[in-house]
């Protein structure tokens, strides 16, 4: 199992939907609003103002998957929520060496 993890800009969360939800073997997903900014480096502050409210409003997305299908995911991700400016977000996976799926049981 692997879990794919991805920090995206909150307006892109309906059509990333609406293509995960068109992905075989698509699991669901677990959706947090966060907040982040940019490394230093990355860019420039005017002044200290600029340094302390620079954070902006994100969605944090959490799938646990099947091997085989974290790679799919990670890259429809990036192809729907890219737009190739500063701050779209970053997507990564990590194993995951046990998970259950709570359902209700059938009795």
């Amino acid at each position: 199992m692997m879990e794919v993890k991805a920090v995206i800009r909150p307006n892109k969360l309906a059509a990333l939907r609406t293509a995960l939800l068109e992905t075989p073997g698509f699991p669901g997903m677990t959706v947090t609003k966060v907040e982040g900014c940019s490394a230093p480096s990355k860019t420039s502050k005017a002044n200290i103002k600029d340094e302390l409210t620079d954070y902006s409003a994100k969605v944090r997305l959490e799938i646990v998957c099947n091997d085989e299908i974290a790679e799919v995911l990670m890259d429809r991700i990036v192809a729907v929520c890219q737009t190739g400016q500063m701050g779209d977000g970053v997507v990564w996976c990590t194993p995951v060496p046990k998970a259950f799926f709570i359902a209700k049981s059938s009795s």
